[in-house]
């Protein structure tokens, strides 16, 4: 394996610690920052120096942590202001390139796009996701399932048949609550945008309201799938 990332978690929810636990599980170099005293010392236990106490929206905090030398800082405490706050120094102040926020409320998500912070995920493990299309250095086998976001997460491989194959994504007729979060294609991976043309061969990862897997299995990989 290459060298590994270095990477910063601020908050040890559950989110972030089992984020810290599949990073490390992988050969990469992690630091957690709890502000909760009896979360932090449940953590420990596990993760021992792995995390740090202390509040990742104080500065000294960040700078002890190592912010300096950070690949990566991924914001998922319980607060999205925090979340916002430690994104937005990290990028400006310690030029952090790649940071990945969790929204709590998917009410906040604007606020998070206008201050560019890209990107900002509100359904909390499609972090791990979005961590593993970046990185392709290691492949991630699960996807977390969102019990309290009430979502599915699939993947597909586009048919070469398929409804979908060679249209642009807003062209695709999805049905209502269902959203392609990224698309996988020659082995990297990007968040499409509405003129992203879907190509047979890509492996997209669609989120969707529970019922309606049907309805997206036959516009990517066709009717065909019935049986």
């Amino acid at each position: 394996m290459e060298d590994g990332l270095y990477v910063i978690i601020a908050g040890a929810g559950k989110v972030g610690w089992n984020l810290a636990r599949e990073l490390l599980e992988k050969g990469h170099e992690v630091t957690c920052v709890e502000q909760d005293r009896r979360r932090y010392l449940t953590v420990e236990q596990e993760l021992e120096h792995a995390v740090q106490y202390g509040d990742a929206t104080e500065l000294w905090v960040l700078e002890r942590a190592g912010i300096q030398r950070a690949d990566l800082v991924v914001a998922v405490t319980g607060d999205d202001e925090d979340n916002l706050l430690i994104c937005q120094v990290a990028k400006e102040k310690y030029l952090c390139e790649r940071i990945i926020a969790r929204v709590n409320n998917p009410r906040n998500l604007d606020h998070f796009k206008l201050l560019g912070i890209q990107p900002a995920v509100s359904a909390t493990d499609l972090i791990l996701r979005l961590i593993e299309h970046e990185v392709p250095r290691y492949g991630l086998v699960h996807l977390l399932d969102l019990p309290e976001e009430r979502l599915e997460i699939i993947e597909l491989v586009v048919s070469e048949t398929a409804p979908a194959a060679g249209r642009e994504i807003q062209n695709l007729g999805l049905p209502e609550g269902a959203l392609v979060i990224s698309v996988l294609r020659g082995g990297s991976g990007f968040v499409p945008k509405a003129d992203t043309v879907v190509e047979a061969g890509d492996e997209v990862l669609v989120v969707l309201d529970p019922g309606i897997e049907q309805d997206i299995t036959d516009l990517f990989v066709g009717e065909t799938a019935h049986g």
